[in-house]
């Protein structure tokens, strides 16, 4: 899924965080990083971003719950 226009990151990691199964950033390159893993979430993201905001990314979860976990967070923020 891609997800973009993130604003609130603290509160894109706490839904990352709460997740059960594996959440994976996708490269361009298409390396698959996974973002339970708090030095991934901090080496990954700060390469992305550098102004407090997150464009677009393309993210995978393993468990469906995960999937509407995060399309709740962004549709409602």
């Amino acid at each position: 899924m891609k997800v973009s226009n993130i604003t609130n990151v603290d509160k894109f990691f706490e839904v990352i965080d709460s997740c059960k199964g594996k959440v994976e950033l996708v490269t361009g390159e298409g390396d698959r990083l996974n973002l339970k893993s708090k030095l991934s979430q901090y080496v990954s993201l700060a390469n992305i971003f550098s102004n407090g905001e997150i464009p677009e990314l393309e993210i995978l979860a393993s468990e469906k719950e995960d999937i509407d976990k995060l399309l709740n967070f962004m549709m409602q923020g």
